[in-house]
């Protein structure tokens, strides 16, 4: 019988310019720049970089991208007409794979902005960029729509996170909460070829249009596996509840094999270097109260792992989500649109995989060991 390697980890399945998750090492760099150097960036100028690879001093063309994505963010009445019927308990990402393929892709007159000039010349650049732009619009309003009963109005911000905060608190934001917000987006808006980015391109293998690769993509985000460990493992520290209970939840997990989320990382042998950005933003941002609290009990939970671990000449070490839930937790976003927030970033990702694929595309089709009668 032949090898099978069912969860293809270590097969080459492509060539990517896009980034580079160098595991081995805890390393990490979109189009060769470091993560650590990126988030030093402004969100546009990473998004452009990863999307188009141009971003350097003398090109400022990304300038135009978070202008532009800001007159192309409000939905129309036809979109809140059918986001309004969608069952309110429906969870947020179910939402976002339910109402990506029914967004309009024509252009919204800026008027206010240039029209955007991008480097692609594939004709789906710009339609995966409308989605972008529409789908802080579609979390907030859905937030609101479950808790106000209304949509809101579009504030027509100049800040791409400033106008997605005020929607979706109905509370002007601070600058240290949009751009708390903005560095932990820059932090998970690529990671190579995860199950989403894969999955999406296996759509895009079929030739179907960029709105269909991005629903895929984000339907694999969804499972707690991949991007729902973020709402998982804020929802431990919170069942948890106190620094005094760590010790015996984190033995009873280890003693029924038990996965704790947000530990370790399919990817990493060392330390997430996204994370080495994250939990410092997580204590400095949670000092106080019920945040705080939060934020000590998953320091302790990745502190007893560890010496658990110890025991066995193992290493194991807290990865993104697991410290991501309590910044957004702090920026008073709910347990269940965390993993929203990550497609939010997420979609420049798939946007710039599915440009990169279409240059030399080919229909992904896999062979199956046939083991019936």
């Amino acid at each position: 019988m032949t090898s099978i390697n069912i969860g293809l980890e270590g097969v080459v399945v492509g060539e990517t310019r896009v980034s580079h998750v160098n595991g081995e090492q805890g390393e990490l760099s979109y189009r060769g720049v470091d993560i650590a150097t990126l988030t030093d960036w402004p969100f546009a100028k990473v998004a452009w970089w990863v999307l188009f690879g141009e971003s350097d001093d003398s090109d400022t063309r990304w300038q135009q991208l978070e202008p532009w994505l800001v007159t192309q963010g409000q939905l129309n009445p036809a979109e809140l007409a059918i986001l309004q019927q969608l069952p309110r308990d429906l969870h947020p990402m179910l939402m976002l794979q339910s109402m990506v393929p029914a967004l309009s892709l024509e252009p919204q007159a800026a008027t206010t902005v240039q029209n955007i000039e991008l480097p692609s010349d594939n004709p789906q650049a710009v339609a995966g960029l409308i989605i972008a732009a529409k789908i802080p619009s579609l979390i907030a309003n859905w937030h609101q729509l479950r808790t106000q009963g209304s949509v809101i109005s579009y504030p027509h911000g100049q800040s791409l996170h400033g106008n997605f905060l005020q929607m979706f608190s109905g509370e002007a934001p601070s600058a240290d909460q949009i751009r708390l917000l903005e560095v932990t987006q820059i932090l998970q808006l690529e990671h190579g070829f995860n199950a989403g980015t894969f999955a999406g391109r296996v759509v895009s293998s079929t030739q179907s249009p960029v709105q269909s690769v991005i629903a895929a993509s984000i339907g694999a985000l969804y499972g707690s596996l991949h991007g729902g460990a973020d709402q998982a493992a804020l929802e431990m520290a919170h069942s948890i509840g106190s620094v005094d209970n760590v010790e015996a939840y984190v033995q009873d997990c280890l003693q029924s094999k038990t996965k704790i989320m947000g530990m370790g990382h399919r990817e990493y042998r060392t330390v997430d270097p996204r994370a080495k950005v994250l939990k410092p933003l997580a204590q400095q941002q949670c000092k106080s109260g019920e945040a705080k609290q939060l934020v000590d009990v998953l320091c302790e939970v990745e502190a007893v792992c560890q010496q658990e671990f110890a025991k066995k000449d193992k290493e194991i070490w807290a990865n993104v989500e697991f410290y991501k839930g309590a910044v957004f937790y702090s920026l008073g976003v709910p347990s269940d649109f965390f993993t929203a927030l990550f497609a939010m970033a997420r979609v420049y990702g798939y946007v710039a995989h599915f440009l990169e694929f279409q240059q030399a595309p080919r229909l992904i089709r896999p062979k199956a060991e046939y083991v019936g009668a």
